[in-house]
């Protein structure tokens, strides 16, 4: 039977899935026999059995893909030189794009052995940041060896900047939007001009012939007050399913911070406490201060969490959660309705992630919802809606139908 290019083709791609054990078999197929790779392929294919060969007592390759992933049916074979696994981190890059490669690096970390040679310097260097890394060398932080401190700080530094890139914007527009967009003052200043309002006060002003509106009046915003007009507390779970939220949430903290209406705490729990507040300044600091992993007591940390509230009316209460609660549960929701009770603005978050729908304790979820406190999921693309409605006083329920991917209503 005659091969044509098309099956030649086909009959490649299938090697490369399947590795070199099926080489054989996939003249049985019907797809041309033996498949001969080209050096380009031969190299991809190596950099591939790396990680997703099959072991000599397996049967042949089994890289089919569960949710497009490849299966692990073997240990990493990338031995225990760093330069080794530095070069095969080129490798994989120079074949796929960012999001295949932050899945295969994410498969090879999670191997036996290939963390500790993520401690490499040179290995570092070689890895593609993203999200996931940074929780990885979040719970690792610890096992980080002195010699690759520098090199591991960059990569959550890399990643925190492109966080704040994205999201500082929005964040500060929904604040200023709602505090300082409802004050007007007689300074005059250009960076302080509401041209909506002295556009729309001076409409009958309309200049037809040039087209233009000639104003009588102007108005401006109040200049910046350097009084804390707002307290936001964020409070996050630190246990390791948490990851991605924790990473955004810490860099959110580090943005309302900088915001001078806002008077931030950034707090995070396990079954202990801990106020990272002091290192808001720096978000990579802040995040190095999170240990992922470890039990829960939600409880413990909303009673912390409460002598922080001063002025209930202007406080806005974020709790990070997925709400599997290891501590008093009937007393934590007596705590959020104390809280919810007084003026406290109160959401949870059961994610702050740009994934899908969180597992979630829903019985806690609900329980919460009859005291006020709705619950749900929010992309961190809709986090700076949802904070412009709580600080104008939207009702939290519609802004968790606006905002959530998930979310419970009231009973």
């Amino acid at each position: 039977m005659n091969t044509t290019s098309s099956t030649t083709s086909q009959a490649t791609r299938w090697r490369l899935v399947l590795g070199k054990k099926v080489e054989n078999e996939l003249g049985n197929c019907g797809l041309g026999g033996q498949v001969a790779l080209d050096s380009d392929q031969a190299n991809l294919d190596a950099a591939l059995e790396q990680i997703y060969g099959s072991d000599e007592q397996q049967s042949s390759g089994n890289r089919s893909s569960n949710n497009n992933r490849f299966s692990n049916q073997r240990s990493a074979g990338l031995g225990s030189s760093a330069p080794h696994l530095a070069k095969w981190l080129g490798d994989i890059r120079s074949y796929f794009d960012q999001e295949v490669v932050a899945i295969i690096q994410k498969d090879a970390i999670e191997r036996k052995g290939l963390r500790q040679l993520l401690f490499e310097p040179e290995t570092l260097a070689q890895v593609t940041p993203n999200i996931e890394l940074v929780g990885t060398l979040m719970s690792l932080k610890n096992m980080v060896p002195d010699r690759a401190k520098d090199a591991a700080r960059e990569i959550v530094r890399t990643v925190v900047e492109d966080i704040m890139r994205r999201m500082r914007s929005g964040i500060e527009q929904a604040v200023r939007g709602a505090i300082n967009r409802s004050r007007h003052s007689p300074f005059r200043s250009l960076p302080n001009l509401d041209w909506k309002r002295t556009i729309q006060r001076n409409l009958k002003n309309y200049n037809r012939e040039m087209k233009v509106v000639i104003p009588e009046s102007f108005h401006f915003f109040a200049r910046q007050n350097r009084r804390k007009e707002w307290n936001i507390i964020l409070c996050m779970d630190q246990s390791g399913s948490m990851a991605d939220s924790v990473v955004y949430g810490g860099v959110c903290g580090a943005i309302f911070s900088s915001i001078p209406a806002l008077s931030t705490h950034v707090v995070v729990f396990d079954t202990e406490v801990v106020d990272l507040t002091p290192q808001c300044h720096d978000p990579v600091d802040l995040l190095f201060g999170i240990q992922l992993g470890g039990g829960t007591d939600i409880n413990r940390a909303v009673k912390y969490c409460e002598g922080l509230v001063t002025q209930p009316r202007k406080t806005i209460f974020v709790l990070i959660t997925d709400l599997y609660e290891g501590g008093n549960q009937s007393e934590l929701v007596t705590r959020m309705e104390r809280l919810s009770s007084s003026g406290v603005k109160s959401i949870c978050l059961l994610a702050l992630a740009d994934s899908g729908s969180p597992s979630y304790d829903e019985n806690l979820a609900k329980k919460f919802a009859n005291v006020g406190v709705p619950s749900f999921a929010c992309t961190p693309k809709m986090l700076p809606t949802m904070l412009e409605g709580v600080l104008k006083g939207q009702d939290l329920f519609r802004l968790a139908q606006t905002c959530g991917t998930k979310k419970n209503q009231k009973t």
